[in-house]
């Protein structure tokens, strides 16, 4: 079907809106999706990391990745074309999309063609490999836990050190304790 023009700028405006939030994007081809799995899919990706996803027109989109001096992946910008967006947290957006995918129900289908990440155009496979990436929320607790781990142990030492000088105090008063009252 036919748009008009007011209609074709409107999606490359409200393109260009999702490409200045984002850190990257995925390309996926979908069939056959009804639109329940669609909004399902949509929840998924926002739950996981505030993903966005969006049917897009190719030729639109391409037209907002230009306008926006985002590299243009043509070859992965044919058929049918669903745009996920990471908006920040790429890598946990990955992931909801990967396991999205492993459940294939009623002939639907959606399937990874490739991304942009960083200004770098990445393949399927390469996408995949994102997807296996530890999240911004898993990177962030191994910091605090390599934070806290050297403290926790400082600590413990600091217990250790103190407690002996407790134990060597104690024992020169009761050694003087016992010489007053032998005297």
């Amino acid at each position: 079907m036919a748009i008009n023009r007011e209609r074709k700028e409107e999606l490359v405006a409200t393109y260009s809106e999702l490409l200045g939030k984002t850190d990257g994007f995925i390309v996926a081809e979908y069939r056959k999706m009804s639109v329940a799995r669609v909004n399902d899919l949509r929840k998924r990706l926002s739950d996981a990391a505030g993903g966005t996803y969006s049917v897009t027109k190719n030729t639109l989109f391409r037209i907002a990745l230009e306008q926006n001096g985002w590299p243009v992946p043509h070859d992965i910008l044919v058929g049918q074309s669903g745009v996920i967006f990471g908006n920040g947290n790429l890598p946990a957006v990955a992931k909801a999309l990967q396991a999205y995918t492993k459940e294939k129900d009623n002939g639907e289908f959606l399937m990874v063609k490739g991304g942009v990440i960083s200004g770098s155009i990445f393949r399927a496979e390469e996408i995949e490999s994102v997807a296996n990436l530890p999240t911004l929320d898993e990177i962030h607790a191994q910091l605090a836990g390599l934070i806290v781990q050297p403290a926790s142990l400082l600590a413990g030492l600091l217990e250790s050190a103190t407690s002996q000088v407790v134990n060597v105090l104690q024992a020169y008063l009761q050694e003087n304790e016992s010489g007053d009252a032998a005297a």
